[in-house]
């Protein structure tokens, strides 16, 4: 009789813990292969400032598990404190959204290794990434390609360079307006508006905030780029 008396005051106890984990509505499980010692910070931005939401100590077990609260999806920030060495790779950006993500890298390759499921935001915006990555890189080679010219006196290349520098960015812009577009009923539509072409002609921001869901249209970056439009609108009047 004691011992399923136990049994079910065990249970009881079990089923309390399970309930007091499920009031959280955002579950990040992480993994950095071979650290040993640190700390970890989620941090978001907060008036252009990095703030944290958790303080995680690592010492010993490289898994770790950060719990709170998320009232919109939203890009966060995962900031690493080695403690005893620096690197100038210690964070790792990841859009968060209600639910439970996974995170996992490794000390070595921090943000190269960093694989992040659990998020539709997420996935999204690693497609972007790799696209927006090819722009950057035939941007990058006709820098090294008009410095030489430059050097080397052929002025008209250089001209010439410049204007094919024009015409990525001009790729660039309308990429990211017809991703956010075609991606009208998440979060990371308004998100790469935002981050991404802010100066754009305004015709293009109101197509994307005219585009969103009404659910994204509210959520915290459909209310910025809203603000953020109407701002913009008053001092190009």
């Amino acid at each position: 009789m004691q011992k399923t008396f136990l049994a079910i005051v065990s249970l009881f106890v079990l089923v309390s813990c399970s309930e007091q984990k499920s009031t959280k509505n955002f579950v990040l499980n992480g993994n950095i292969k071979g650290l040993k010692k640190g700390t970890i910070y989620i941090q978001r931005i907060k008036d252009t400032l990095l703030v944290p939401i958790d303080t995680i100590k690592i010492d010993g077990d490289s898994h770790f598990v950060s719990e709170f609260d998320l009232q919109s999806s939203e890009m966060l920030y995962l900031f690493l404190d080695r403690g005893v060495t620096n690197s100038v790779d210690n964070n790792i950006m990841f859009f968060a959204e209600k639910g439970t993500m996974n995170l996992e890298t490794s000390l070595d390759f921090f943000t190269a290794d960093a694989k992040i499921t659990g998020s539709k935001n997420q996935e999204l915006y690693d497609d972007y990434k790799k696209v927006m990555s090819r722009y950057i890189n035939q941007d990058l080679d006709l820098v090294e390609k008009k410095f030489k010219a430059f050097k080397a006196g052929k002025m008209d290349e250089v001209s010439k360079m410049e204007e094919e520098q024009k015409g990525i960015l001009k790729r660039k812009y309308l990429y990211t307006t017809n991703f956010a577009v075609n991606n009208s009923k998440y979060e990371v539509a308004p998100y790469v508006a935002l981050a991404e072409i802010y100066d754009i002609n305004l015709k293009y921001l109101d197509t994307i905030q005219k585009s969103l869901s009404p659910q994204v249209a509210k959520s915290l970056y459909g209310k910025k780029l809203n603000q953020f439009i109407a701002e913009r609108k008053k001092i190009e009047k």
